[in-house]
């Protein structure tokens, strides 16, 4: 049953009312109820329209954007902005092509046109940074071919299919039989764009431990008992250390902090002696060896596996766990 109009404009009104005095979530909500105002509005044509045509252009176009260092060209030119023929002779892009390319990102509200020139926007200056450009590579160049093969995998399954770490959708579309995680390791160029697209997908939004989320001063910091572990935190599976350096940088802690990850991603940390945590290769497959830490903390693990291999993974830190004094933190993406 579809919501009256009214009633989603009221609560985008309310919800704009606690944006503006910066309520936690705020900005979340505005974008969903945006999201109920679309969808209740929008015409099955223009349903087409946008989800085949404009949104998938777009994405085309962004990876253009990035091997052209089109955002960058468009920030740089600040203020003053910059014309179609200055702009054509920086990215090397025929004059005709990039006019059409900008009226497409000029429609997505992308870029912005005024008076014969191009000016950026907030979202296409925060897209001219290294991590978002490799996360748009790797976005087009590995999530959507997966994507892309759906539909001829599963029916050639019989939409009955068996799918494993090693024959799924980014198998069929990559030609490989490896894991994913695997695969990434085996290619080098795949496994930076990935770490850059998990630190792209944190950044700008309020991370588990700032307040108003997990109370860490009342959960964590007090009962932490040295005696029995010097390590407050182990980050498990955790990156390159992206919400370990939060944690670090928020909190006056008591005990030492660990990053765990696997071997190739720990040995690809520069200056690993500066940071203010320990590094520590590790496989979540495979018994956890800090025992009796205060908190280990899994960030979007348990979703990237199925219910065995989840079980398999907290199995094997269950032993390390102290009754009493351990906390397992889970920090998911629910659907």
């Amino acid at each position: 049953m579809s919501t009256p109009i009214s009633s989603i404009i009221d609560r985008i009104a309310a919800a704009g009312t606690a944006y503006e005095s910066n309520q936690i979530g705020s900005r979340e909500s505005l974008i969903e109820l945006s999201r109920d105002l679309i969808a209740t509005l929008e015409i099955p044509s223009e349903f087409l329209q946008r989800s085949f045509w404009a949104e998938p252009a777009l994405s085309a176009h962004c990876k253009y954007a990035v091997q052209v260092k089109l955002f960058q060209h468009v920030r740089d030119a600040g203020d003053d902005g910059v014309g179609s023929e200055e702009l054509a002779e920086k990215t090397g892009t025929d004059v005709l092509l990039l006019e059409r390319i900008m009226r497409h990102l000029i429609a997505m509200k992308m870029i912005i046109f005024f008076k014969g020139r191009f000016f950026g926007t907030a979202l296409s200056h925060g897209l001219a940074a290294d991590n978002y450009q490799q996360s748009i590579d790797f976005c087009y160049d590995v999530a959507r071919p997966a994507f892309n093969v759906f539909p001829e995998y599963f029916k050639k399954a019989g939409y009955r299919p068996r799918i494993t770490f090693t024959n799924g959708p980014l198998q069929a579309a990559h030609g490989t039989d490896l894991p994913f995680f695997d695969w990434l390791v085996a290619t080098p160029p795949h496994l930076e764009e990935f770490d850059a697209f998990m630190s792209a997908y944190r950044a700008g939004k309020a991370d588990w431990c700032s307040p108003g989320f997990y109370p860490v001063e009342e959960q964590l910091i007090q009962g932490f008992d040295p005696s029995i572990n010097e390590v407050l935190l182990v980050d498990v599976g955790g990156g390159r250390g992206h919400d370990t350096l939060s944690f670090s940088a928020q909190y006056a802690h008591p005990g030492k902090l660990v990053l765990q990850d696997r071997e190739a991603v720990i040995t690809s940390i520069q200056d690993k002696e500066a940071l203010p945590f320990g590094c520590e290769a590790h496989d979540f497959f495979t018994p956890q060896p800090i025992q009796a830490a205060r908190a280990y903390l899994l960030h979007s693990i348990l979703h990237d596996w199925n219910d065995e291999a989840g079980i398999r993974i907290l199995e094997n830190l269950k032993p390390a766990l102290k009754a009493g004094y351990s906390r397992v933190l889970l920090n998911e993406i629910v659907l």
